[in-house]
């Protein structure tokens, strides 16, 4: 398949920007698409022992002179006897009314993972998995279409995704997975060992990019008898996504084929009873039956075909 064949018109929502790994600081990137309700960014990295204050910008625009509207800044600060984080607007040249956040888990010497959510009238932010600030917004979303990272701050990996269609309301978070970062690909054929099958609740998660010239991607659950109760498949050939039985029975899944040639994605798999439910870059897309007991029964999570893996979780 060649890089310059014709892809199928797909929503803007469907499309996932691909992480960046170890970059240099400062570093400037545009965000494919712009920032909208139920986007995330998430950023993985360690504070330097001597730090004394970084900031993410999330801006409208990427011109140095004169400085870009900043609809959003986080700027944690280590000088002070007790550190803390800066947020604010910079609009029209004049930065606004800054809020200060005090107790920031954030240490120096430390790893972090931290996670932007941007909903509908504010951005929240946590912080190792726990929820530290929230910000309600000065300037429309719509207009914020770049990230800045400058500063004092070590950053392993970028990443940008749409919420986990699976969250139920009552948690104020989607998880956060990280990217792997002691090794930026994982081998391909990849398994996964399921020690105690599924259960409902738990969730799958595979990132990757597809190559250059792909045939076939193919995610498959085992059970102790190596029988393979259930595969999801894409054809690179016919251009589908289905899930295929065990006896080699097809069901094909109705959606935007999404796995074209240097294009990241994400595979979400929920477990629940009777089933597990996809999402592919965030958009659910129905689900598969499967009995308890079969989901119980499972034992390995493998993973093939024409694409470099950067997380697997299970």
């Amino acid at each position: 398949m060649s890089t310059d064949e014709h892809l199928d018109p797909i929503p803007d929502s469907f499309i996932l920007q691909p992480p960046v790994f170890h970059p240099v600081i400062p570093y400037g990137t545009t965000i494919f698409g712009g920032l909208y309700a139920g986007k995330m960014v998430t950023l993985q990295g360690v504070v330097p022992l001597h730090a004394r204050r970084f900031q993410v910008d999330f801006q409208c625009g990427c011109c140095l002179h004169p400085q870009p509207d900043v609809a959003f800044r986080f700027s944690p600060r280590f000088y002070t006897v007790k550190p803390h984080v800066i947020c604010n607007t910079h609009q029209g040249g004049l930065w606004q009314k800054e809020i200060r956040w005090p107790g920031v888990a954030l240490q120096r010497g430390a790893s972090f993972l931290i996670l932007f959510l941007f909903e509908n009238e504010e951005v929240k932010v946590s912080v190792n998995g726990q929820h530290f600030l929230h910000y309600r917004y000065r300037l429309p979303l719509s207009r914020v279409d770049t990230l800045d990272i400058s500063g004092d701050i070590l950053v392993k990996a970028v990443g940008f995704l749409n919420i986990n269609p699976f969250v139920e309301g009552s948690r104020e978070y989607p998880v956060g997975y990280p990217f792997l970062l002691y090794s930026p690909r994982l081998e391909v054929p990849c398994s996964r060992a399921l020690p105690r099958g599924l259960w409902p609740g738990q969730v799958i998660v595979v990132r990757g990019l597809v190559l250059k010239e792909p045939k076939d991607f193919t995610l498959s659950l085992k059970d102790g008898a190596t029988h393979v109760p259930v595969t999801l498949r894409a054809s690179f050939t016919d251009r589908t996504l289905a899930w295929v039985s065990s006896w080699g029975r097809k069901k094909l899944i109705s959606a935007p084929f999404l796995f074209h040639p240097q294009r990241f994605f994400e595979v979400l798999l929920l477990c629940q009873e009777g089933g597990l439910k996809l999402a592919l870059n965030g958009q659910g897309l129905g689900a598969t039956s499967l009995d308890q007991k079969a989901l119980e029964q499972l034992r390995e999570l493998r993973i093939s075909g024409n694409v470099h893996l950067y997380c697997v979780h299970c």
